[in-house]
């Protein structure tokens, strides 16, 4: 198995709090470095696509959704912790649900419509940090 070599500099990430019907979908992460995890689907931006574009592709190619994107909710700096560890920011974005529904691709192993306001009590699901503050943030993007 040949090994993965990180970038010496720090990655640029998306990732969208996407509502429908009042709730917001959180996915688990099947695969290093965040595996088992339940967070916002997303993924790096390639070179030479904006960061709309790079959410929409991510969105489309993690869950087989269609979005419409908000605007940013906020943003969260992710650190080496351990050697060989990436350094991402990862800018995240409010974002309505369009069309189809959700197909998992090999990165994600579960999906959740969850009720923001239930996000509190999911204490059996592990969350990746600062999930519930994104959430916040991105719901008041969105309104009522």
């Amino acid at each position: 198995m040949a090994s993965v070599v990180q970038p010496t500099h720090p990655q640029i990430a998306v990732s969208a709090a996407i509502f429908r019907d009042g709730k917001v979908l959180l996915t688990r992460r099947a695969r290093s470095p965040a595996k088992g995890f339940y967070s916002l689907p997303g993924g790096r931006v390639e070179f030479g696509e904006s960061l709309h574009q790079a959410l929409a592709r991510e969105v489309d190619e993690e869950t087989g959704l269609a979005i419409e994107i908000i605007g940013l909710a906020g943003w969260r700096e992710v650190l080496p912790a351990t050697a060989g560890a990436g350094h991402y920011l990862i800018m995240s974005f409010a974002a309505r649900w369009v069309a189809r529904e959700a197909a998992l691709n090999d990165e994600l192993d579960d999906y959740r419509w969850i009720a923001p306001d239930a996000l509190a009590s999911l204490g059996d699901l592990k969350l990746t940090g600062g999930l519930e503050e994104v959430i916040q943030s991105a719901q008041r993007l969105i309104g009522p």
